[in-house]
């Protein structure tokens, strides 16, 4: 009877966590608008080093742990750069075609000689 019912203990725990990573996301703004990934992000950042300090105090861990690094990054700049670099490889797509076209029909008639 326990070998039947040990799987389902795996998946419902492996189901809650999931779950529950999803939420937090949710919660938290990281999958709404960019804007809000932003301030996610900018909340994380003030969260976690002291957290961290936490965690080590608790375990007894004198280990120093490096700085965290001062990045410059925006979410919504990276956001924006990607969908200008999509639209402009749509809008170059049908120039691109007719190149390579004519490049691949060159290539056949100069084997073709």
């Amino acid at each position: 009877m326990a070998a039947r019912i040990w799987p389902l203990v795996k998946l419902a725990t492996k189901v809650t966590i999931a779950g529950g990573a999803v939420y937090v996301a949710c919660d938290s703004g990281l999958l709404g608008s960019s804007e809000q990934g932003s301030e996610a992000l900018e909340k994380a950042k003030a969260v976690v080093p002291p957290a961290l300090q936490e965690w080590i105090k608790y375990f007894g861990l004198e280990a120093q742990l490096p700085t965290m690094p001062k990045m410059e990054f925006s979410p919504v700049n990276s956001w924006n750069a990607g969908v200008r670099w999509t639209i402009s490889s749509l809008s170059e797509a049908p120039t691109k075609a007719s190149e390579y076209t004519s490049q691949g029909l060159q290539y056949v008639k100069d084997l073709i000689k």
